[in-house]
């Protein structure tokens, strides 16, 4: 049974990744669209950043983030003398971890989807006066939504377990950015603290695993794993 300090922790956790998706989401669905549509210079280069959470320790995106969005960063001293959000130390900042770290799970079933499209529906449309923007909300949005939700869900599942990154960023202060991940780490340190661990791991997993079937249950009815398999 989880205490309420542990279900203190999985609130603050969820609160973190939902709100990393929340404002990754636009940003993912732009540049999909720019790789999955667009033919440019610098696309090759586009998919690098867009991939590099994957391929850098953790640590160094942490370091980044810390330099450009830290109380004395550029970003972070811009935000927060324009809008009053601060990062450093706080969940927010811990949301920001998240989001970079989880940037690239949504990036890639978005793209796919968009690439799965027939292009001859959306020229139908046009030919039928639809503008873009209709063609985009009554169209490709539908279309392409089991990859968006494909998307989210992969992206929140690395939220919840983002460490290395958020712990280089904001550090691990109890009931402002200590998350799952990072609440696993300090209780694994104490020697009082392994059946709360467990719990707490038992949790992790449990959330993990559900997070990747439904991924592969939303993957398998794009349009693109279809044809893959009919043949």
């Amino acid at each position: 049974m989880l205490t309420g300090g542990e279900l203190a922790i999985i609130a603050l956790s969820l609160k973190v990744a939902a709100t990393a998706m929340a404002v990754a989401l636009p940003f993912a669905f732009f540049v999909a669209w720019a790789l999955a549509r667009w033919q440019f210079r610098g696309r090759g280069l586009l998919q690098a950043v867009t991939t590099l959470p994957l391929v850098l320790p953790p640590v160094v995106t942490g370091y980044a983030l810390l330099v450009w969005f830290g109380a004395n960063g550029p970003l972070g001293w811009l935000l927060r003398e324009t809008t009053g959000l601060e990062f450093a130390f706080r969940w927010t900042g811990a949301a920001l971890a998240a989001a970079v770290m989880g940037f690239p799970l949504l990036v890639r079933p978005i793209r796919l989807s968009l690439e799965a499209i027939d292009p001859g529906l959306e020229e139908a449309a046009r030919t039928l006066g639809a503008g873009r923007l209709r063609i985009l909300v009554t169209i490709v949005l539908p279309l392409a939504f089991p990859g968006i939700l494909a998307g989210i869900i992969l992206g929140f599942a690395k939220a919840l377990g983002e460490f290395g990154a958020t712990i280089t960023f904001v550090s691990n202060i109890p009931g402002q950015t200590q998350t799952l991940s990072l609440a696993i780490y300090s209780l694994l340190q104490s020697p009082a603290g392994d059946a709360a661990a467990l719990r707490l791991i038992g949790f992790s997993v449990a959330l993990a695993v559900g997070a990747i079937l439904a991924s592969e249950w939303v993957s398998a009815r794009l349009p693109s794993a279809r044809k893959a398999r009919n043949g």
